[in-house]
């Protein structure tokens, strides 16, 4: 896969000195952490390895990535391990996409609370799909749901929402059966809003109550209990997004659109088109809007860039990825064991894992599974360096060789 012209660490590598600089004293240990990884990602900073072409002696120098979960480079190499697994425990049945989101009210304070409000966020939207889905004037039955965490929208605002996918029936209560949803509805999106909206503020009450909530700057007033509780009251009477979309059609579909959302960073360098003296322009897309203006470009100043970048910075130990229902991973094997019994389905067999391409530069195996460029023969590793080292130069009959 080619190198894009212009990367997220060429932008911290070029302004982000002057960035921290400029906000000292506003950074946190996180966001330190996440622009020093980005930055030496796949540099000679981090080592890495040669590979050599068992038939031309081609050789190729790659280096290590650095494996941060907020890296644009390293996520489509953690995007295809974690699929491998999912293809593994598709089942022979429709899925369903919901989106949960946010009043902005909410999103606000969220990011001064981002552990807090973001575990509160993923808990009520899974717990209003599993109640709504257990009650038997609904579905009556124990769903599964994978939830994914965003925290950003296309010109990377702050935009904390959860995307969630659900096989289209469940469980019967005692694992006798499966029940089956009609095929193109899943459950009210009324009621799934309705219920969504008061979990969520009476988790935030409980929050603010046991003094896990903090608050600065114009949110300063809403320490006091009184205070927080008239600005949740409006919010008690107006109806909350939550969106379901088209469900998929069939199991690979659902592979393609969790590959493209479950590893997503703010912002892929192949969104990016340039940095220059107005700042950096990349291209969005305004979902307000159908049609052939929905696609656009955004300058943001490189400050103001580096800023909304850094905003997304998930606190530590914080999943983005997580499972409920009967995809919990304490019975999650034995669960979908059962209900392919249940529908006379066979067990898939999963594909690899990894591709270990060039790109994957820290890949333990000894043989890469990219073809050579120049001939197409097998790459061999045959050398490695450590972090802050150069390799060494080639043999000059392997460079004449290749």
């Amino acid at each position: 896969m080619p190198r894009p012209s212009l990367e997220v660490a060429d932008i911290f590598r070029a302004h982000g000195a002057a960035w921290l600089a400029a906000n000292v004293g506003h950074i946190s240990l996180d966001q330190l952490k996440v622009m020093s990884a980005i930055e030496r990602c796949r540099t000679a900073a981090l080592g890495g390895h040669v590979a050599r072409c068992e038939d031309c002696a081609h050789e190729h120098i790659a280096y290590n990535s650095c494996r941060n979960r907020h890296c644009p480079k390293c996520q489509s190499g953690a995007a295809r391990a974690w699929l491998a697994a999912r293809e593994a425990e598709l089942l022979p049945v429709r899925y369903f996409h919901l989106v949960f989101t946010l009043p902005k009210p909410i999103a606000d304070i969220a990011h001064q609370n981002k552990r807090e409000i973001y575990n509160l966020l993923m808990r009520a939207s899974a717990d209003a799909v599993i109640r709504i889905a257990a009650d038997p004037k609904h579905l009556g039955a124990r769903v599964g749901v994978t939830s994914v965490l965003h925290t950003w929208g296309s010109a990377m605002t702050h935009h904390p929402h959860v995307h969630m996918i659900v096989p289209g029936g469940g469980l019967s209560e005692d694992g006798t059966k499966w029940i089956a949803c009609r095929k193109n509805f899943f459950l009210s999106v009324r009621v799934l809003s309705r219920l969504y909206r008061r979990l969520i503020l009476d988790g935030l009450s409980r929050l603010h109550k046991a003094g896990k909530l903090r608050f600065f700057g114009d949110h300063a007033k809403l320490a006091d209990l009184a205070v927080f509780d008239a600005f949740l009251q409006p919010l008690r009477k107006i109806d909350w997004v939550v969106y379901a979309k088209e469900p998929f059609a069939g199991p690979k579909a659902v592979l393609a659109y969790l590959s493209r959302y479950t590893h997503r960073v703010a912002i892929s360098n192949s969104r990016l088109i340039r940095v220059d003296d107005r700042g950096v322009t990349f291209r969005v897309k305004d979902y307000r809007i159908t049609g052939p203006g929905r696609h656009t470009t955004m300058t943001l100043k490189t400050d103001e860039f580096i800023r909304r970048f850094l905003i997304h910075v998930l606190p530590k130990g914080q999943h983005r990825i997580r499972h409920y229902g009967f995809f919990g991973n304490g019975n999650r094997t034995a669960n979908i064991a059962r209900i392919r019994e249940l529908l006379g389905a066979e067990t898939p067999v999963p594909g690899l894992a990894h591709d270990n391409t060039i790109e994957d530069a820290d890949a333990p195996a000894r043989v890469l599974a990219l073809p050579c460029p120049c001939c197409g023969g097998r790459l061999i590793i045959v050398d490695t360096f450590a972090p802050a080292q150069h390799p060494r130069a080639p043999p000059a009959s392997a460079r004449a060789a290749a």
